[in-house]
Parts: C-alpha cells; structure tokens; sequence
C-alpha cells in the first residue's frame, strides 16, 4: 500500500509521515529530501545555476539513497547537511530543473517498489503515485508554518527571523505553484487536512484511521 502526503512547505509533512510510517509498519520516503541531496551535490560542486543542464548532468550521477530515515549522497549521511538554510534556498533549482525530476522520480518508484510506504513530497499523489491508494493533502496556516520552520532552524544553532522564514516561505509557495513540472497541487482524489492546532498524534491518527479504510 502507499500513502502520500503532499503539502507545503511547514505543514508537518516529514514529522507525521515518519510517526505515521511508524505506527503502520511501513516505511518511510522523504522525497524533499532527494531535492535537497542534489542541491547540496551543486552546491559543493559549484554548479553555475544558470545553466540548469550542469545540475542536471550532475544529478544523473550521484547516488541519492534514502535508508530508513537517513539520507545517503555518494555513500556519505547528508541527513543533517541538507537541512540547512543555504541548501533550502538552492533546492529549488534542483525542483524545478525536469531532467532532475525526470531521475528522481524514477529513484523514488523504484525504492517503493512492493512495498508499504508512506512518502511525503509535493507531487507524490499527483505526479509520482498517482494510484496510490491512499492521499492526503496536509496544509497549515503560514504564519504557523513559519514559526514551524524557525523552530527547526534554530534547533540546529541557524539563525533566522521569524519575517526571513515567512518571506521564503512565501516566495516558495508561489514557486511551487508555479512549478511547470510537479506543480504543489492536490490530487483530486486527495483528503485536505488542515494539521493547525492539532498534535502530530491527532494527525497521524487520522491518517491511520482513513487509511485503515481505504486498505
């Protein structure tokens, strides 16, 4: 069975898909973070982000592996690395370039392949399992999202005004929209759960009771 999670950014996508993997058994994808690995490859590599064929050819090179909740480049755990806040500022040249989503969406079928997973993105209902059996769409406020994503910020020593993360967030959220390829849309058929003023127990167990249903 898969389960996709779709959302933007700081609606507690990765937080409720990892509990909710958890609580079924399944296993977990983060497909952002896929992203964030080849931004993080063009970055050390010093990829001139105008010319999108470079990350490209570079992308169709690396190894990106997702075990269990860690992240693997080439062999090295990137899990901490691509969470910084100069990789979230170049991850969407990596979301928006075709030929890198072309070879991830690829990677990220194959590791799903057979097996029960809960994976969370912007275009996993829609784009990458579009039969999945079960898809929910998790939105929040953007004030709180914001205040979700300095928390992490800071929790590993960044720092960031609570105004810089809104302005990102909201320049991400017009990009994503706008994405020519795997645009941050609902899929038709997908649940929309708003997760403001819920806990991630509430949410995760929402989930579960829906997919539980639709099993």
């Amino acid at each position: 069975m898969i389960i996709t999670i779709d959302g933007p950014a700081g609606a507690g996508k990765s937080t409720v898909a990892r509990a909710l993997a958890r609580r079924l058994g399944f296993r977990y994808l983060d497909t952002g973070a896929m992203y964030r690995a080849v931004a993080l490859a063009g970055l050390r590599r010093g990829v001139d982000w105008s010319r999108p064929e470079e990350l490209a050819d570079l992308a169709e090179r690396l190894e990106v592996r997702l075990s269990g909740e860690r992240l693997y480049l080439d062999g090295a755990d990137v899990t901490e690395a691509v969470r910084s806040w100069e990789v979230t500022a170049a991850t969407r040249y990596a979301a928006d370039n075709p030929r890198v989503r072309e070879r991830l969406v690829l990677l990220q079928r194959a590791a799903a392949a057979g097996a029960d997973i809960v994976t969370e993105g912007r275009d996993q209902g829609t784009v990458v399992f579009p039969d999945a059996a079960c898809k929910i769409f998790l939105t929040a406020a953007a004030a709180e999202r914001a205040r979700r994503r300095l928390g992490d910020l800071r929790s590993r020593g960044e720092s960031a005004t609570l105004d810089e993360v809104l302005a990102a967030q909201e320049r991400r959220d017009r990009e994503d929209a706008a994405r020519p390829v795997g645009a941050l849309v609902p899929a038709p058929d997908a649940i929309e759960l708003a997760s403001d003023g819920l806990s991630v127990d509430e949410v995760v167990e929402r989930i579960a009771s829906l997919a539980r249903a639709r099993r």
